[in-house]
């Protein structure tokens, strides 16, 4: 989602002027024309002026050394070699030696929870930086330290050395509702302590950028600068922590993000105590169904999440999942897609042994599965021709071969699998989107170890109804719903 933006990274270099432009209404409305249901509308005077001193205001300088160092090493020769002569003319104008770095600067926003200087702000906001100064309220400015952050729910704790501070009351983002009135409070583009208000417009987003976290959406503004800062219900109670917009200009275009307040505060306690956050392993990698894959599976509705492989080992792997399950339950909880199932295994305690419901050829199965710890490595799981030695399906439109032990080996597999040599333009398959290079590794859950295997179970199969294929592509695997010529 490439229009998807943080907005706490400011910078301050980049805002030169700021222009406002109105048009004069009276031109457009007659002057005797009523406001209507005006006092409907919510009053926030009293909300603003009760919380506005604990949001505070965050700037960071952003060591660029780093930076600049993998640059002047992308571009440094070995040692004792010379630039050949024909490149020389690229380089004669630029400037000799290494390039000093100047630090940078960007803003974000955060607000204060206890008395004694814990604040809550986006990790985004905070990371990298060398040093983080807090400016409250009253202009005093503190320095601050990171007790801890989380790069997975974009959160991040920090501390100031400072007593009696005003603070923000956390509510309960579970009773949340579409529709409820919600306000922000932060520094968009620097202007502190700036006052926005609008609705809740969805619930339990899932973003590509946030897989452990169920976002509310809002039509709240929310600008560059805003980011870390807290979004209140009407009782002044922080419901969540604004994070991102989806932009195409950079600014704010009438959606904006934030993390609710009921995972922050889970996240914050372990920030707090332990300086990281644990979080549940399921091990397997998934993928959500369309109405064609759903039909392929013999179900009504997309639904669940479609498990495309499991880890050897993994706490799937011992509860005894397969590829080609499609998880619809997990510890009592409906699991309505794909991006609903690592939010709630994310959440669940190290060592919990929970119930797991899974559709596997057209039967419910009851699992028990047993959550282990999230590591950093694991964080990413989640995806007619007749020559050559290729066999053709003319039903599909590709051509398939054995893998050689080459291929078989790059491709880590077993004894199942066939790779496509090539794909007949505008056939079933190729509108499926199966490319030359690709690994069959089953079809309708059976797997295929050579290419007349494959040709039989297409050929016996109900032409009416879409192929389940599990294929594999760039060490990924994932099923694809293929249909009949």
């Amino acid at each position: 989602m490439s229009n998807l933006l943080p907005v706490g990274l400011f910078n301050k270099k980049k805002l030169s002027v700021l222009a406002a432009s109105a048009l004069v209404g009276a031109l457009a409305f007659p002057l005797t024309m009523p406001i209507a249901h005006a006092d409907a509308l919510p009053q926030l005077t009293q909300l603003i002026k009760d919380n506005r001193d604990a949001v505070v205001h965050i700037s960071v300088e952003i060591d660029n050394k780093a930076a600049s160092n993998a640059v002047t090493e992308m571009f440094s020769l070995p040692d004792g070699q010379e630039l050949p002569k024909e490149l020389e003319k690229f380089f004669r104008n630029m400037p000799r030696g290494t390039p000093q770095p100047r630090d940078s600067q960007a803003m974000g926003s955060g607000f204060i929870i206890s008395q004694d200087g814990y604040i809550i702000t986006n990790n985004h906001v905070v990371d990298n930086a060398s040093k983080i100064k807090v400016t409250l309220n009253d202009k005093r400015e503190l320095t601050a330290k990171v007790i801890g952050k989380d790069k997975y729910s974009d959160i991040a704790l920090l501390k100031v050395e400072a007593t009696g501070l005003p603070t923000v009351r956390l509510g309960d983002s579970d009773g949340l509702e579409v529709g409820q009135w919600v306000v922000a409070i932060g520094a968009p583009f620097g202007l502190d302590h700036s006052a926005t208000q609008g609705i809740v417009s969805a619930l339990s987003r899932s973003l590509p950028d946030g897989t452990y976290v169920p976002f509310i959406q809002t039509d709240v503004a929310v600008n560059p600068g805003n980011s870390g800062g807290p979004l209140f219900d009407l009782n002044g109670n922080v419901v969540g922590v604004n994070s991102q917009i989806y932009s195409r200009s950079g600014g704010y275009m009438g959606i904006s993000f934030a993390i609710p307040v009921n995972l922050v505060k889970n996240i914050t306690e372990q920030l707090k105590t332990a300086g990281v956050v644990n979080r549940g392993w399921l091990g397997v990698q998934i993928q959500n169904l369309d109405q064609e894959l759903a039909n392929s599976f013999s179900m009504a509705k997309p639904q669940g999440a479609l498990v495309a492989s499991v880890q050897p080992s993994s706490p799937a792997d011992k509860a005894g999942v397969q590829a080609g399950d499609i998880i619809v339950g997990f510890n009592n909880t409906e699991v309505n897609s794909a991006d609903h199932l690592p939010l709630l295994v994310g959440t669940t305690g190290i060592g919990s042994t929970v119930p797991l419901k899974v559709l596997r050829a057209g039967a419910e199965k009851n699992l028990n599965v047993t959550i282990e710890k999230l590591a950093d490595k694991d964080a990413g799981e989640t995806q007619e021709l007749a020559q050559n030695g290729t066999t053709g399906t003319g039903a599909l439109g590709l051509a398939v071969a054995d893998l050689t032990d080459e291929e078989r080996k790059e491709a880590n597999l077993g004894m199942d699998g066939v790779v496509v040599r090539e794909v007949r333009t505008d056939s079933p398959a190729s509108r499926a989107g199966l490319e030359a290079g690709d690994v069959i590794i089953s079809v309708n859950n059976t797997g295929i170890k050579s290419p007349e295997e494959l040709k039989s179970i297409v050929d016996k199969a109900p032409v009416d109804k879409p192929l389940a294929m599990l294929i594999q592509r760039d060490d990924q695997k994932r099923f694809i719903a293929v249909g009949r010529s």
